[in-house]
């Protein structure tokens, strides 16, 4: 059967990656020597892309692929934490959390009722506040050591504690809970997700083609009317969530000191799920005025992967997003630069862990020139095949396992290499090996064949993602959230021109000593190492893997569990290969906590 003119686009695109990618292996095979300034590789065969501005502002990407009949569709708030301040820290991630409890006509039976409730709420929370602020005012006359504390409330916070109960116990009767989820899931929607990090919070989802209209509907009534129901509730479901991912880890609080040693003045400073205090402090009127500001057309950009008509998908991108009213003015600037680093910092913490190190340094931000260079230096140390496996860990060396990598955020950037000790092998002989390591790369131009070598598994990595529509929907948010959705592809094309000259620059630039932060972490007496099998995980992998404990453990139906099991299972196909280790681990925990509700064990 003849195939249609797209899928058969969809085809050349990955013939010629394909092309590309085994000239490049043959050469290496080949033994082949770049010339002293190579020729500008062909542009990677990314996917058609067509962007459009709607009048509100709201830009929206279709990026149509005719290969199943199912769309991945989302949308990226040019928000993260990176855009709070001191007071409200970890409201952007309390947003994620909100955005799924419902709008004016989903998520309740009474919409009247439902706004009366919420009217009477605040007015209790007032009153609430006022006795925290008295307390907050002793405990800094030492009057009480801790204002958190059940035996610190006053009476009257404990009237009103038992009022705003009532309330919300009257307000959940009202809701239809879960009912965003539910009606995407009834027409065929999966992976109804979110996440949130420094830069950006994304909501995505799969369906099929036949329901693009429904999304479009549920999205901009979820943008221009979303209800917080549940807002201060919720404030408690993060402290656990926070409690349970960070202050229940071994070392999940000293990880969050080390990052406010690391960064001085910007705000990558503070955890993105907030400090204990500001979250416990946010207030509705304060997320409403931060939605509005962050939320609205113009800071938001929708993402549409899949098997639809370009056209077709436009018309229905302004007849609903397009009647949401543009914000009154911009999102503001973030503006905080990191100051240059003077010397190095040191960090010494006793934890129930391994004895290992992390050092960081501080680089750029990901629309700088260097960062292919840095990429293609953390592909050399990184990996199976990498220097620092190969000298750290294999043989005599003195580390159990070492991870290198390049986080190019907005604003700044950082490289980091973790790694743990082998018994009887202190951290401070894992640091000296690391930095003999980084010390050849200064001194000796990077063989070609090895340089090759790492081009070609970051272009292997860009092809594959050419097959699955939830990729592509993320590639393209993410890189329009830090910077434009066009250097997706930029980056794959700068990465293949990077030379051996280039690594070289960029490792005596930035691997200096003025310029690092060195954590040692150290197993505090009478401690218990970390569990192995999280400790195995790729540390960037942690922060979504303790959110989906801290939700796992606040299941208490058996039913709940099971749907979140079929939930991993169904996204195990589409997982790329460094994240397989992560999906095994939060099945485990999902299972025994399975087995956990079945026996009563709650």
């Amino acid at each position: 059967m003849a195939r249609s003119p797209h899928t058969a686009g969809v085809a050349a695109l990955r013939a010629t990656a394909l092309a590309l990618l085994v000239a490049a292996l043959a050469a290496t095979a080949a033994g082949a020597r770049p010339a002293a300034a190579p020729p500008a590789p062909a542009p990677f065969p990314g996917p058609e892309v067509q962007e459009h501005i709607l009048a509100n502002g709201m830009k929206v990407l279709l990026v149509p692929r005719h290969i199943t009949p199912s769309v991945a569709a989302g949308w990226v708030a040019k928000v993260g934490s990176a855009n709070e301040r001191t007071g409200i820290t970890g409201i952007s991630h309390l947003f994620e959390h909100m955005m799924f409890k419902g709008t004016t006509t989903i998520g309740t039976k009474d919409a009247a009722l439902d706004r009366q409730l919420m009217d009477e709420q605040e007015r209790v929370q007032a009153g609430m506040r006022t006795e925290l602020s008295a307390l907050r005012a002793a405990q800094r006359r030492g009057e009480i050591d801790d204002m958190m504390k059940p035996e610190a409330k006053t009476p009257r916070y404990r009237e009103l504690e038992a009022r705003f109960d009532s309330l919300v116990a009257a307000q959940r009767a009202n809701m239809v809970k879960n009912e965003f989820d539910n009606l995407l899931q009834r027409n065929g929607g999966s992976r109804i997700n979110a996440f949130t990090n420094n830069d950006m919070t994304f909501y995505f989802e799969n369906l099929p083609a036949n329901k693009l209209e429904l999304w479009f509907w549920l999205e901009s009534d979820r943008i221009a009317n979303s209800v917080f129901r549940e807002f201060y509730s919720e404030r408690d479901v993060v402290n656990e969530e926070r409690r349970l991912g960070v202050e229940s880890t071994p070392t999940g609080k000293y990880q969050e000191a080390f990052d406010a040693v690391f960064w001085e003045a910007s705000p990558y400073n503070w955890p993105v799920i907030g400090w204990p205090s500001d979250v416990a402090s946010l207030t509705y009127g304060q997320a409403r005025d931060y939605y509005a500001l962050y939320y609205a057309p113009q800071n938001l950009c929708a993402v549409l992967v899949g098997d639809f008509e370009p056209r077709q998908a436009l018309a229905l991108a302004e007849k609903y997003l397009g009647r949401i009213p543009a914000g009154p003015r911009p999102a503001p600037e973030m503006i905080t630069t990191e100051p240059r680093q003077l010397a190095e910092k040191r960090f010494y913490g006793e934890a129930e862990t391994n004895p290992a190190v992390t050092v960081r340094w501080h680089t750029v931000a990901a629309v700088h020139r260097d960062v292919p260079a840095l990429e293609v230096l953390s592909g050399i140390l990184d990996g199976p095949a990498g220097r620092l496996r190969r000298a750290l860990v294999l043989g005599d060396g003195p580390a159990t396992s070492v991870r290198a990598a390049q986080d190019a955020l907005k604003y700044e950037g950082m490289f980091e290499i973790d790694a743990e000790a082998k018994d009887g092998r202190a951290p401070e002989q894992v640091e000296t090996a690391i930095y003999a390591e980084l010390d050849k790369l200064q001194r000796e131009p990077v063989p070609a064949e090895e340089l090759q070598g790492v081009k070609n598994r970051y272009l292997a990595s860009s092809y594959r993602q050419l097959d699955s529509n939830y990729f592509l929907m993320i590639r393209y948010g993410r890189a329009e959230a830090t910077s434009s959705w066009r250097d997706a592809e930029a980056d794959d094309r700068a990465v293949q021109l990077v030379t051996a000259e280039d690594v070289q620059r960029v490792a005596k630039a930035y691997f200096t000593k003025e310029n690092r932060a060195v954590a040692v972490w150290t197993r505090k007496a009478g401690g218990e190492a970390e569990d192995p099998a999280l400790a195995a995980l790729p540390p960037e992998a942690r922060p979504m893997i303790m959110g989906s404990l801290a939700r796992l453990q606040a299941m208490t139906e058996v039913a709940q569990v099971q749907a979140y099991i079929g939930r991993l299972d169904e996204r195990a196909g589409g997982m790329p290969p460094e994240l397989k280790g992560a999906m095994d681990f939060l099945r485990a925990k999902a299972q025994a906590r399975l087995a956990e509700l079945q026996t009563g064990n709650k």
